[in-house]
C-alpha cells in the first residue's frame, strides 16, 4: 500500500496543510505497515495512533514534551523511562523488550533517547500494535480485512482516552490510503 497524492488531498481537506516532516514520516509508518504485512485498516489506525500521540505533528516526539527533563526527572516514576516516539513507548521492560524485537539488543534500554529515531519510532508504532505490546492488546483483536473495530481499538494503546476523536482520524486515513 502507498499514500497517493489523491491520498494526500483526502488528509489536507481534512487536516489542512501537511508539512515535509509529516509527509516523510506518513511515509515512513506506512513503509514499516507494509514491512510486517498489515491490512489497510489496521495501517489507518496506526497512522491515526501516531497523528494522535504526536498532537498531529506525526514526529516522534517525548511524553510532557512541553514540559522540562527536570520536571520529567521528578514526576515520573518510570523516569527515565518515559514515554518517545510516534506512540508513547514507557517503562524499562518495554524498552528492553522493543530492543530485542528490533534486534538491537540492549540499545534501547541504554540508551532511551533512539525511541525517538523516526525510523525505530514507526518499528515500535507498528509492531508494537501488531504484537500487543503495550496493553496486550493488538490490531487483529479489533480490526481486519473487513472489521473496523477504530473506537475499540484505542485498548491496544491507552484505554479508551480519545477514543472516539482516533476512530474518526483513522476513518480519514482509510479513505486516504484507499484514494486513488
Amino acid at each position: 500500500m502507498k499514500m497517493t497524492e489523491g491520498g494526500y488531498a483526502v488528509l489536507r481537506k481534512h487536516f489542512g496543510k501537511l508539512s515535509s516532516i509529516q509527509v516523510k514520516n506518513i511515509e515512513l509508518i506506512i513503509e514499516a505497515c507494509n514491512k510486517h504485512n498489515l491490512e489497510y485498516n489496521q495501517a489507518a489506525y496506526v497512522l491515526a495512533t501516531a497523528w494522535h500521540e504526536t498532537n498531529r505533528t506525526m514526529l516522534p516526539v517525548i511524553e510532557a514534551y512541553w514540559l522540562s527533563e527536570a520536571w520529567r526527572k521528578a514526576n515520573l516514576r518510570y523516569y527515565p523511562f518515559y514515554g518517545r516516539g510516534f506512540v508513547q513507548l514507557t517503562w524499562d521492560y518495554n524498552y528492553k523488550k522493543a530492543g530485542v524485537k528490533l534486534g538491537l539488543g540492549d540499545a534501547l534500554y541504554l540508551n532511551p533517547k533512539l525511541a525517538q529515531d523516526p525510523q525505530y519510532a514507526a518499528e515500535i508504532l507498528v509492531l508494537g500494535s501488531k504484537d500487543g505490546w503495550f496493553t496486550g492488546k493488538k490490531l487483529s483483536d479489533y480490526i481486519g480485512k473487513v472489521e473496523r473495530h477504530y473506537e475499540a481499538a484505542r485498548r491496544i494503546i491507552n484505554g479508551v482516552d480519545k477514543a472516539k476523536k482516533i476512530a474518526d482520524e483513522a476513518t480519514i486515513f482509510e479513505n486516504a490510503l484507499r484514494s486513488m
